[in-house]
């Protein structure tokens, strides 16, 4: 499934080919989300095209009450339904039950909760969130977990952690005596939990080491600690993972958290960020962060970003694009989105780049203060 290509001799980053049944995927990778069978405001054909994206985000929670299970199977499956030809990764939805602490009840068999949407109650299990996954035929599925917030006291984070351990073996079961719904190979990658306690977090690598998975998943961080503990805990936990499997940080980040996590072996990342934030208007580039809304790019007719080979980030202007947001065009939201996506795709591309030419850190080093300052 995940073959190693290149492996930088002053850190622990790396690249990599992760293969599926819909497309081989060059890592370090980020994949944009597309939470309820879209990635808001941009087109698969875009997306496949000049983007090149070649994995993309569902999400169980969302797609389990829409459009509902019966739906994806009369359709062949998430892949059909979507028009998407390509690998798909579906959340087990732990983390969307966790945002939902005020209509949520855990337990030891899985998790009662509400919808979101109108109120209907539901329950999600270790083995029926597999089941859920089949149907949407994604080819990499996560375990049910449990997220804690932040902070969390120790003893809630140990009782979370071993709760999703129990979840875990469950959910294995279960996907050993199932198979696909739809012909292709399905991967279950654990999620690895522990809140920011070194010894947690290392318990919980050893247990998603040993389940013997095709990829791991280090989940529970990006929920507000300090960034400096998130690679912390990316340190222990990444010590412990097998070499020869595929390491996803799930929901991270900014593209500094991204660089500094690959610098540490992360190989996959997700985050909602290049959409959610280019539909207000913010813009991740080559120079830095740009609030659109600004009055400052009122009239500089220059590219958004001249250093992302986008289309969209080279042929419309800032002036432009300013224009659109502040006047609610739809049309806005729209190139914002697809901007940062295409930043955030470059991004990684040239990370795998430096780290097979051998400078990776003198790259990183280079770019990470412009990246992260304000235009």
């Amino acid at each position: 499934m995940f073959t190693i290509r290149a492996k930088d001799k002053e850190c622990k980053a790396r690249t990599g080919v992760l293969t599926t049944a819909h497309g081989d995927i060059l890592t370090p990778v980020f994949m944009p989300v597309g939470t309820g069978a879209t990635v808001k405001g941009v087109l698969q054909r875009d997306l496949a095209g000049e983007m090149d994206a070649r994995i993309i985000l569902g999400n169980t929670y969302h797609l389990y009450l829409r459009p509902g299970t019966e739906i994806l199977k009369s359709a062949g499956g998430l892949h059909k339904f979507m028009n998407w030809d390509r690998a798909l990764l579906t959340d087990s939805g732990g983390y969307q039950v966790f945002s939902l602490s005020g209509i949520r009840q855990l337990s030891t068999d899985g998790v009662t909760f509400r919808s979101h949407i109108d109120g209907s109650k539901h329950l999600f299990t270790p083995e029926n969130t597999i089941d859920i996954q089949r149907i949407i035929g994604a080819d990499i599925m996560m375990a049910l977990d449990e997220c804690t917030p932040w902070p969390c006291e120790y003893k809630a984070a140990k009782k979370s952690m071993y709760l999703t351990h129990q979840w875990l073996d469950r959910a294995i079961a279960r996907y050993r005596e199932t198979g696909p719904s739809w012909g292709h190979n399905q991967y279950l990658f654990p999620i690895i939990q522990g809140s920011t306690f070194g010894d947690l977090r290392k318990e919980s690598a050893e247990k998603a080491a040993a389940s013997g998975m095709e990829g791991m998943a280090i989940g529970g961080l990006s929920v507000g600690e300090p960034a400096e503990e998130m690679y912390g805990m990316i340190e222990v936990v990444n010590a412990i993972l097998p070499e020869e499997k595929p390491r996803y940080l799930m929901g991270v980040g900014t593209p500094a958290n991204i660089l500094e996590s690959i610098e540490r072996g992360v190989d996959m990342f997700d985050c909602v960020m290049p959409t959610r934030n280019g539909r207000n208007g913010m813009l991740f580039t080559t120079g830095g962060i740009i609030n659109i809304r600004n009055n400052k790019w009122a009239n500089d007719f220059s590219p958004i970003d001249n250093g992302c080979p986008s289309y969209v980030s080279r042929t419309y202007s800032k002036a432009y694009l300013r224009h659109l947001v502040i006047s609610g065009e739809m049309l806005g939201a729209q190139i914002a989105s697809m901007h940062n996506i295409a930043f955030y795709l470059y991004l990684v591309a040239e990370a795998r780049k430096k780290i097979e030419d051998g400078d990776f850190l003198k790259w990183k080093k280079e770019v990470l203060t412009k990246l992260s300052g304000r235009l």
